[in-house]
């Protein structure tokens, strides 16, 4: 009866150790010719009334398609910038147009580069949580993700 007791023992641990491991990996939404690799976003300072998002999108198209939209359950305003060095500063800047997603090609959506921001926060995201939202490509139309949300300062973008 002990060696039983040991084995189940061990058995629940391993798969406590699965599923642990299984909820950390990335995911991935295939959209058409669109896959999008593990949509992420980070713990906001709790003051803060922004978060960001990131992602990488591949387009197995031999078409190019666009990211013209992106809405979050989570925020009023949701706009797609890029970050560039001008000079010795660092300016963020809005894409109003969008962002291609040539044929054949992958995007990377990641910090300190392209990304999502989520303005008019309407609560605080927080490590482990996930939401909503969803992204709008001119051609392929619109499709819902779910963002994991990463402690502050965190980087899973080698999950994508």
């Amino acid at each position: 009866m002990k060696l039983y007791n040991q084995i189940v023992l061990a058995s629940a641990l391993a798969l406590a150790c699965v599923m642990t491991i299984a909820s950390g990996q990335a995911h991935e939404i295939t959209f058409g010719n669109l896959v999008i690799h593990h949509p992420w976003s980070r713990q906001s300072p709790m003051a803060a009334d922004v978060a960001v998002g990131f992602m990488t999108i591949t387009n197995n198209s031999k078409e190019d398609d666009r990211l013209v939209k992106v809405t979050s359950e989570i925020s009023t305003t949701v706009q797609i910038h890029d970050m560039k060095m001008v000079g010795d500063v660092m300016k963020m800047e809005e894409l109003p147009d969008g962002v291609i997603i040539p044929a054949g090609a992958t995007v990377k959506l990641k910090p300190r580069a392209l990304h999502i921001m989520f303005m008019g926060l309407k609560r605080q995201v927080v490590e482990g949580e996930e939401f909503s939202g969803s992204l709008t490509f001119e051609k392929a139309g619109t499709v819902t993700v779910d963002y994991e949300v990463a402690a502050p300062g965190g980087d899973m973008s080698d999950m994508e």
